[in-house]
């Protein structure tokens, strides 16, 4: 018996999946088809898929053309499968000529022509094609830009800076100068504007029937962030945070650790996010337009927290150190925050520096993710007897920013939440500790910072 084995994704089965396995299995007697899974796509950098793998396998064996139907997991996996199975020949689409030349070690190995005009890329983008406009900081909108053009069915379409700069040098989109146009123009909207900002152009947005993508926090107090949350629930719109950490893999991973008490329980969560990028001597004359240490980086920091230990704190404590000259502008602040059964210590500065760790305390053991932690491919569990140590590492691609469009394109396309990683409680919580930080008398107030030769630097800190 001439056993034939081929692999894919399988997304959106269409016409061109069922020429091509049919084709397979007349190469010979008995045709294994692999379907890739859901994680291994993501290490590949295949970002778009738009059904689940149960989904995929099952609309394989549905065909009745597959003898047999296994799982993708891992890199190499195809040589395993060749081995074990006793396979003779080994088939994929000729787009892949040259690729898997390599097998030809273990067996026959056949690129078959693939066909025309039709792909699973073309169905996803005609299914979900999302019209987005980037508003806001030069350094994030690029970035968002160039991300978006990896993920299919986000359709990048005009931005508007909050500058004077020009995009002429992106080359990615049209370059517009008013909001309303941007609105007039998209279906959903990307907004990486000062945060006092984001309350009115969050709410005109929506009112106008657009999905939302914010930098966090999404408004300066817990009561306007629900209210926007409630306006977008009301008209069947997505209104998420961009907290791009919460979409990369190693951060997800080390969150569903945690949970599942791998460390035990969970007793205490210290994030630190600081950087000096932002506020170099040169730039203290424009400092009022900035972003303010707890804008900029308390999200990130408080993030772990709020997911790990819950949005019902029992207190908050507050310690700050305004920028000398800029009574206001909080140059450095921790945010510590009091549970039941826990503590949480967020720590964010764009005048001081420290190790941008993250570590979660448990009974057993606790997670270490090193510096920069908030866009790590990399993290530790550490228990008392060290030989029980683990190591993980999750390819990251566009610092979680292609999941977090992917993530959010799909959630647009289904009216609802389902699939962003950040709750609406968490949202509301770190709006209302943000604000709470800014208007607080109670708060440890430490010197004014002074910045001088020693704090320099260019570029934004995000």
């Amino acid at each position: 018996m001439r056993k034939v084995i081929t692999y894919g994704t399988y997304d959106l089965l269409h016409r061109g999946h069922v020429r091509l396995l049919e084709r397979a299995k007349a190469l010979g007697d008995y045709l294994v088809v692999g379907v890739t899974a859901d994680g291994f796509d993501k290490v590949r950098g295949k970002l778009n898929v738009s059904q689940t793998l149960n989904e995929r396998m099952r609309a394989v064996q549905e065909l009745g053309i597959a003898d047999e139907v296994i799982v993708e997991e891992y890199e190499g996996q195809k040589i395993d499968d060749i081995r074990r199975m006793g396979i003779d020949v080994f088939t994929v689409g000729s787009d892949w000529v040259g690729k898997f030349d390599y097998l030809k070690e273990y067996c026959d190995v056949v690129y078959l022509d693939r066909t025309q005009g039709v792909s699973s890329t073309e169905l996803r983008a005609e299914s979900g094609h999302l019209r987005m406009g980037y508003v806001g900081k030069r350094v994030l909108v690029e970035k968002y830009l160039r991300e978006s053009t990896f993920v299919n069915g986000v359709d990048p379409t005009c931005a508007m800076l909050d500058s004077d700069e020009s995009l002429a040098g992106c080359g990615l989109v049209e370059q517009v100068y008013d909001f309303d146009e941007i609105v007039g123009r998209c279906d959903a909207i990307y907004l990486a504007s000062h945060p006092n900002q984001h309350y009115g152009q969050i709410k005109r947005a929506l009112e106008a029937g657009k999905h939302v993508l914010c930098e966090s926090p999404i408004a300066s107090t817990r009561e306007t962030c629900q209210e926007l949350q409630a306006l977008a629930r009301s008209k069947g719109l997505v209104l998420a945070d961009a907290v791009k950490t919460a979409y990369s893999t190693a951060y997800h991973r080390l969150l569903l650790l945690a949970k599942s008490g791998h460390i035990g329980r969970v007793l205490s969560v210290r994030a630190v996010c600081t950087s000096l990028v932002d506020l170099g001597s040169e730039d203290i004359s424009s400092v009022e337009g900035k972003w303010t240490s707890s804008k900029a980086w308390g999200p990130a920091a408080l993030l772990p927290i709020l997911q790990l230990l819950g949005t019902d704190y029992r207190s908050a404590d507050f310690v700050r150190a305004d920028l000398e000259g800029h009574a206001g502008f909080d140059a450095f602040g921790e945010i510590r925050l009091a549970f039941e059964d826990g503590y949480g210590e967020a720590v964010f500065g764009k005048a001081a520096k420290s190790e941008g760790s993250l570590v979660v305390s448990g009974t057993d053991g606790y997670i270490y993710v090193p510096a920069p932690w908030w866009k790590t491919d990399y993290f530790e569990v550490r228990k008392e007897d060290s030989s029980q140590n683990k190591r993980y590492f999750f390819q990251l691609d566009g610092e979680g920013i292609r999941n977090e469009l992917v993530e959010f394109a799909r959630a647009a396309e289904r009216g609802g939440k389902c699939g962003l990683y950040i709750d609406d409680s968490v949202s509301a919580a770190i709006a209302g500790l943000l604000g709470q930080f800014d208007a607080s008398k109670d708060h440890i107030e430490l010197s004014p910072i002074k910045l001088g030769s020693d704090t320099c630097g260019e570029g934004v800190a995000r």
